[in-house]
């Protein structure tokens, strides 16, 4: 199929360590931006998103590690040996990446002051998180041309994935808990924005990685793309079941609902496993078609 690169071992590999690496980086980036919003969450539910949040911060670096050798791997074509091969790992740190690889961890690092309560820990933390957004426009797809607008893009969805994302686990803990309803009540309301800022800008970066229907259905990057966008839905479809009948059922005080809800987050959890997957693989084994 057009657009596929060769699928060994070391692109596999790299597909998960960048789904991880997605991952840790929505989840550092989610937390701080969770307890600033949600400042009247309980404090067991802020101290879930300020730990999550660092323990993802501290996943990111190493993840981030690891992607120089797989990156060094892959690139040289020598396996395992290529992976430790100075001159190889020299090469990948002096390509964007190695840029990249210093904001995101100079990010990691102050995400990691969002274990200090307090106002300077938080907008400390919350820099931190800017700066792990604006390392993912210095790589990949944002390269593109219209940069510009290709990194506005990415940086936007990722901030705004980022709010959604870090909020899972702590409404997780929420539901369980007396006033947990008024709290997921209020993230709908937000998500509501939230969510539509995601569809608009993702939709505006597939266009112009695409630019038309038909390349959209004849290369890999198309149908990676429209899988990716299946799971999207699905899990659309869950947030707007919790928000407009789990929610409220919650907050009516119906026994199953509580139960019902961390169901339905958990899935959400799931889905969004599933669709970081997609993303790596979009960015490390297919090339868009404005690019072929």
């Amino acid at each position: 199929m057009d657009g596929l690169a060769p699928v060994d071992g070391w692109a596999l590999l790299a597909i998960v360590a960048k789904a991880a690496g997605y991952a840790a980086a929505l989840v550092a980036m989610g937390g701080p931006v969770f307890v600033a919003v949600f400042r009247s969450a309980s404090d067991d539910v802020s101290r879930l998103a300020r730990r999550l949040a660092a323990v993802a911060a501290f996943v990111g670096i190493a993840v981030l590690a690891l992607s120089f050798g797989i990156r060094s791997a892959r690139i040289s074509g020598m396996g395992l040996a290529g992976a430790v091969n100075p001159m190889m790992l020299g090469l990948v740190w002096d390509s964007p990446l190695g840029t990249a690889a210093v904001c995101r961890w100079a990010g990691n690092l102050l995400i990691l002051m969002v274990l200090f309560e307090g106002t300077i820990g938080l907008t400390v933390s919350l820099l931190g998180a800017l700066l792990v957004a604006v390392s993912y426009t210095l790589v990949g797809h944002s390269l593109g041309d219209p940069h510009w607008l290709l990194a506005t893009l990415v940086g936007t969805h990722l901030v705004a994935g980022a709010f959604w994302v870090g909020a899972l686990a702590p409404l997780h803990r929420a539901a369980a808990t007396t006033g947990g309803a008024a709290l997921l009540h209020r993230f709908g309301t937000i998500a509501s924005g939230t969510v539509a800022v995601l569809i608009v800008v993702g939709l505006i970066f597939a266009w112009v990685m695409i630019g038309s229907i038909s390349d959209l259905f004849g290369t890999a990057y198309g149908w990676t793309l429209i899988t990716k966008l299946i799971v999207v839905a699905s899990l659309l479809g869950l947030a707007a079941k919790n928000k407009l009948r789990l929610v409220p059922a919650l907050a009516s005080g119906e026994p199953s609902a509580a139960g019902g809800l961390r169901r339905s987050i958990r899935m959400e959890i799931i889905a969004v496993a599933l669709i970081l997957l997609a993303t790596a693989t979009l960015t490390s084994i297919t090339t868009p078609p404005v690019n072929l």
